[in-house]
Order: C-alpha cells, then structure tokens, then sequence
C-alpha cells in the first residue's frame, strides 16, 4: 500500500513528506492506522544527529493507532484494537522481564537499533530504496507495520491523541519518579526543565505526595504550566535557583533532583541542588557525544547518588493502562499537555515550535 511519511534523509535538513509503499504484517507484526504521534525532542536529536541513525529514516516513537491487520503468529492484539505503541518493547522471557524491567530488555536492542524488521528487511519503500523506521516504530507516517510486542492494547474510551503521550512522555515521567526515584510523601523534589517529560515527573511527585515541588525553568509560560501540573513552587532556573531550593527545603537541598532535557550543564546544576544523601535521576537523553562533570569527591563525602531513568522504569504494559485509569479518574492531567495539534505537513514547524519553547507538547494528528 501507499501512504504518506514524513522521512528524514540527512542529518540537518527538514523532514521531507513523501509517498512510501509499505508491505504487508509479516509473522508476529501488527499493521497500525497512526491517530496521533507526539513531537518529542528526541526525534529531533535524530534529525541533528546527535543520536545518529541510518537514513532515509522515518522519525517518531510516540504514537497511538488501531489495528488494521495481524500478520502470522500474532496473539497479543486483534483487528479494531486501540493501541499504544511502546518504543521499548520486552520479550518476556529474558532476565530483565523476569525481574519487572522490561524497559532494559535486551532481546529486541539490536533490532530496534538497526532500523529493520526481524528478518533484517524494511517493510517501507521509496525510490526503489529500503526506509528504516526508529526505535521499531516510525510512527511519522499514516500506518506503521511493528512487532506485536509493541503494541498495547488500551481502553477504547481514551481519545487516541492522548494515548500516544502517555506511550512516552507520560510514562517516562511520571515513571521517573513513582518508580525510578520511588519518592515518598512529604519528600523534596525539585525538577529542570518543565517540557513535556518535565511536566510529567511533577505531576509524578505529585501522586507520590512530594513536598515543596519545585519546577525550574527559563521560560516564564512553562513555569506557570507547571504550577498548573502541581509544583507548589516555580523558579527561574539560574545560578541564583541553588540557593533559592536551600531555602525551600530547610537549608539543606533537595531529596530528589531529576534533569528532564539532556543538557550536561543542567544535569551538573541538578547535582548540585541536592542535599547530602538526595538522589538525581538523569531522565533527559544527553547527545551521544557529551559527557557530564561530576565531583567525585562529593559524591563520596555527601553520598550524593545518581542514577538514570530509561522510559521512566516502567514496566509497559501493566502501566500504560493503569496511566489512562488515572486520567479518566481525575487524577492525572493529559489535555492540558497538548499545547497544539499539527498535520504531518506542519512537522517543521512543530518541531521549530518545540524549540522555541511554545510547547508543553505538541501532537501531530492524522
């Protein structure tokens, strides 16, 4: 069939919409008519090639659709289901699935790296050429074929727009601090960088009972948002924030620090605003090709930890939904992550918009 995608054929230049064939589900993958994909920063590190794919590739991983078609050997989903595609998909069966981290599976790592399908071959087609797809997914595009194991079924209920957030920037925050971090009541948190994944470690903290909540940011809009998402405080996120959070939480620093963007000279200023003894959870994807500077010494003498957080410890498939459970009960904002909706012939200029920092989060809808 024929459909259209928004391809990326070399690194730093724009995203190109143009007319693919894509073949049919093979054993064990899914055919997936895409609803909505989220603009996420990581396709953007793609795009500049900081995170270095091969190319002609199609970007994003945060997408939601219905089941069109099963190939062989599929049980997991059926024609008509409402799916959640999940870019960090677990097999089940190997050490990391048996003791609840599928998100660190290493049995489809090399697959999803690779761009291809499980027999080593595209499913898409343009100019003659094989197109790799990221992260298994590629959900740039009007329909997708992926391996069963990424995609999850979810309630029928739940507008597809938002269930495409709650596939990765919903789980990955929220994740963060209900699991990576594992804050308590009444504990500090102080989170930089109020972006999509930012706002969602908030509203983490929040269901976790964390207090002071502490949003930093250089955007005075994000911050107001995240007052909204449950920060009980909101400072402008420069060298002066250190001794403001101090003077939040008693002149000690905070218990939980958590960096949300990726930038190593933000993630030096996280580690900084903790108190002896506080956690960082690094959430933010760092370009490959950075390094971050960290006192070795006072993370001996003050017992600082740090600690990554990869799709927020999740494990998928029991949280996606248990995630939407909260939203339609009223405990969890997702509309309210929606800055603005785009067509697939507008990504350029969602993505010119995310960087300017005019987005919560912005979702592409077909």
């Amino acid at each position: 069939m024929q459909m259209q995608a928004a391809i990326l054929t070399r690194p730093n230049t724009p995203f190109r919409i143009e007319t693919v064939t894509l073949d049919p589900p093979r054993q064990g993958e899914v055919l997936v008519k895409i609803a909505a994909s989220g603009v996420c920063r990581s396709d953007w590190r793609v795009a500049i090639g900081t995170a270095p794919k091969p190319m002609p590739i199609i970007a994003g991983h945060e997408g939601a659709g219905r089941v069109e078609a099963v190939g062989p050997g599929v049980t997991r989903v059926a024609v008509g289901d409402h799916v959640a595609l999940s870019w960090a998909p677990g097999c089940g069966g190997c050490f990391y699935c048996h003791n609840d981290k599928p998100n660190l599976c290493d049995s489809f790592s090399q697959l999803l790296a690779s761009g291809l399908q499980a027999d080593g071959q595209s499913r898409i087609h343009w100019n003659g050429r094989p197109v790799y797809i990221l992260a298994g997914l590629g959900s740039f595009a009007e329909y997708v074929v992926v391996r069963q194991e990424s995609c999850l079924p979810v309630r029928r209920d739940a507008p597809l727009a938002l269930v495409a957030l709650v596939g990765c920037a919903v789980a990955t925050g929220v994740g963060a601090a209900i699991y990576t971090a594992a804050v308590r009541p009444g504990q500090s948190v102080a989170v930089f960088g109020a972006g999509g994944i930012g706002l969602n470690i908030i509203q983490g903290a929040r269901l976790c009972g964390a207090d002071p909540i502490i949003a930093l940011d250089i955007n005075d809009h994000k911050l107001e948002t995240a007052r909204q998402f449950g920060a009980t405080h909101a400072l402008f996120s420069d060298e002066s924030a250190q001794a403001e959070i101090q003077a939040l939480t008693a002149g000690r620093g905070a218990d939980f620090a958590f960096e949300a963007l990726g930038l190593p000279s933000l993630q030096e200023r996280a580690f900084h605003a903790l108190r002896p003894g506080g956690v960082l959870t690094l959430v933010g994807t760092a370009p490959d090709d950075t390094v971050t500077n960290l006192p070795g010494a006072v993370m001996t003498r003050a017992e600082k930890v740090v600690r990554g957080s990869f799709y927020g410890s999740v494990n998928p498939p029991r949280d996606i939904p248990m995630l939407l459970d909260l939203h339609a009960s009223g405990a969890l904002k997702l509309e309210e992550l929606i800055t603005r909706t785009y067509r697939l012939d507008q990504i350029n200029q969602a993505y010119a918009d995310m960087l300017s920092g005019a987005l919560a989060r912005g979702i592409i809808e077909f």
